[in-house]
C-alpha cells in the first residue's frame, strides 16, 4: 500500500508546524508494510492545490492524508467534511487574504472524507490518544487542500482514500507565543500517525482494513 502524506510549512509568525515535523520524521523511517511518500505544501493559496495534485499524479497513491495545524484545539481532529469556501482570518504566507470565495465555481458545496474515520477514532481512543471527529476544517488553506483533494477524487471517480487530519499546536509554539492554549507533543502526533498507517489496509482500493 502506498500512502501520500502532506503537511504545511509554518505560518502566522511561527517557526514550527506540527504537520511539517511529522513529515520530517516519516521521511527518515522505513516501513515494511507499505510505501510512505511525503510532500510539504506552502501556505500559499495559489500554489498549494496544484502541488498537491501534481504529487498525486506522480506517485499514484492508494491513500492521501493531508495534515495541518489547528491552534487552540486540544485533540487530534479527524476532519469529516470539506466545504467549498475560502474565507481567511489571516493572510497566507504570500500576503493573500481571500474573503468569502468559492474554491471551485462548479464544485459541490461540500465533500465528505473517504477515510474510515470512525475506525481510526476508535483505534486512537483505545491507544489513549486524544482525538475527535471534527465537522469543521475551517476556511483557510487546510480546508482548501482538503476540498481540492476530495473534489479531485470524486470528479475523476477515483477509488483512493482521502482525508485531512489536524494536529494541535506543539508545546514549543505555545511557549514561544506566550499564550495560554492547549498543545500536544510531537511524540503523540507521531504515535497517532503510525497508528493510522498500521490501521489502513494493504489494499486501500477495496477499503480493506487490518489490525
Amino acid at each position: 500500500m502506498k500512502i501520500l502524506f502532506t503537511g504545511f510549512e509554518p505560518f502566522e509568525n511561527s517557526t514550527l508546524n506540527p504537520s511539517q515535523e511529522v513529515l520530517n520524521i516519516l521521511g527518515t523511517e522505513i516501513f515494511t508494510r507499505g510505501e510512505i511518500r511525503t510532500c510539504l505544501l506552502p501556505v500559499d493559496t495559489t500554489s498549494a492545490p496544484g502541488i498537491l495534485l501534481a504529487n498525486i499524479e506522480e506517485c499514484l497513491p492508494d491513500a492521501v492524508i493531508c495534515l495541518g495545524q489547528a491552534t487552540g484545539r486540544s485533540s487530534i481532529s479527524l476532519e469529516k467534511v470539506a466545504i467549498n469556501q475560502l474565507d481567511f482570518r489571516i493572510p497566507d504566507n504570500q500576503g493573500n487574504q481571500i474573503r468569502s470565495k468559492l474554491i471551485q465555481e462548479s464544485g459541490q458545496d461540500a465533500y465528505f472524507a473517504s477515510l474510515p474515520l470512525e475506525f481510526l477514532h476508535d483505534r486512537m481512543s483505545a491507544a489513549e490518544i486524544p482525538c475527535e471527529i471534527s465537522y469543521t476544517a475551517g476556511t483557510y488553506l487546510c480546508n482548501q487542500v482538503f476540498y481540492t483533494l476530495m473534489h479531485h477524487i470524486r470528479s475523476n471517480q477515483l477509488s483512493l482514500l482521502g482525508g485531512f487530519i489536524h494536529f494541535p499546536a506543539l508545546p514549543q509554539q505555545i511557549a514561544q507565543a506566550g499564550k495560554n492554549l492547549p498543545s500536544m507533543s510531537l511524540d503523540l502526533d507521531i504515535k497517532a500517525t503510525h497508528l493510522i498507517i498500521q490501521s489502513l489496509g494493504r489494499n486501500s482500493r477495496s477499503s480493506t482494513l487490518t489490525d
